[in-house]
Formats: C-alpha cells, structure tokens, sequence
C-alpha cells in the first residue's frame, strides 16, 4: 500500500478539513476523488502531500508516518500539482525547471526532455508570467516529470485546459502508470478517457463515502 489512512482528522483554525478518513491506495493505482467544492478534495491530496499536519487518526504515506511529523521527507517523495504553480514568474521556464532540479538533486540533462512531452519545448526561454494558464499547468507536470515522483498528487488538474490539453493529460497519466507509479487526481466528475481505468473515491463532508 502507498497511502494507508485511519480516521485520519485533520482541523484548521478550529474547522474540520477532513472529518474521519479511512482509505488505502494501492501502488500503481488510478484514484480519482470527486466530490462538491468543499467536500475535502484538497485537503485530503494536501494531507497525503505532506502539506497538512494529521490532527489525530493514524495515517502512512510513501512509508512515512504522518504522525510522525517527518513530513519533508514525505515531500520528496511525492509530486503535487495544484491550481497555483510554485515557480519564480521572472524566471524563463527553462530556467525555473533547472533551479528546481537543483534544488532537489535531480538531473538537469531531464529538463529539455520534459518541456518536450509537455509541450513547452518551443518556449523553454518564455518569461514564466508571460505562460498561459494552461501552459503553467504543463510546466508544473514537466517538473514531476523531471522529479519522478512515486506518488503523483493532481488537484482539479483538467482546469485551464482545452480539449487538446485534456486528451494530452490523459495520455502522460497513462504513461506515468505503465512506469509503476501511483496518481491520485481531485476531479468534480470522473475522467473522461476510456483509455482509463480508475478508481473512483467520493468524498463529502470531509470523509470518503464510496470507493
């Protein structure tokens, strides 16, 4: 198992984010987690990511203990992609990708080849801010392509893209899955590719209804 949760709670500023979570995920999965805005969508990929602290229940992700406090190290391990991109808007994309790499110890020979299965490779020296959106949604997915990470965290990661940017996504999960790793995505509705087949995880009121 990647991920394995126990009534796992977690509160902020006195509000339940996640109210009793149980789940197990098992290595190499599809997870796709639907759900109404403030079903706990995110706060549940933020507490797999490490980003969110386990207020109580017992949880294990990537073989580290979330109450164990060790969460940068969890964050190594995983990649997560949310609606706002972590990179330096007066950086070029190119090099906004190797300062990352290098940060992380990651090989900067990866760099090119990301930007060019993402896309990006006809604007590698493109100002970050002067990106659409959608082209900072891929440039964030050509950093986990560059990270490998073996748990793939993706919240609502279909927003800002076209319908030739969702058949592309849909295409790089398929290939992120033959190469063994696992991928949770936050979605209102299930994928649409057949090509796909996840498994699917509702969530209200900040628990897991059906799986």
């Amino acid at each position: 198992m990647v991920v394995r949760l126990v009534n796992a709670v977690v509160v902020s500023k006195g509000f339940p984010l996640l109210s009793g979570v149980d789940l197990e995920i098992e290595r190499g999965s599809l997870n796709v987690v639907t759900g109404a805005n403030g079903a706990g969508k995110t706060s549940l990929l933020r507490l797999l990511g490490g980003l969110d602290t386990l207020t109580s229940g017992a949880g294990e992700v990537a073989g580290v203990d979330l109450a164990d406090g060790e969460l940068r190290l969890l964050r190594r391990r995983v990649g997560w992609l949310g609606h706002e991109g972590s990179f330096y808007a007066d950086l070029s994309v190119r090099e906004n990708l190797i300062f990352a790499a290098r940060a992380l110890e990651r090989p900067i020979e990866d760099v090119q080849a990301a930007l060019e299965r993402v896309g990006l490779g006809h604007r590698v020296d493109t100002i970050t801010k002067q990106l659409s959106a959608g082209q900072r949604r891929r440039l964030g997915l050509a950093w986990l392509l560059v990270r490998r990470p073996e748990l793939w965290l993706l919240d609502e990661p279909y927003a800002s893209l076209d319908d030739a940017g969702r058949e592309f996504f849909d295409r790089l999960l398929g290939d992120v899955l033959a190469g063994g790793a696992t991928v949770v995505v936050s979605a209102h509705d299930p994928l649409r590719s057949s090509d796909l087949s996840p498994r699917t995880l509702h969530m209200m009121g900040g628990r897991v209804e059906a799986s």
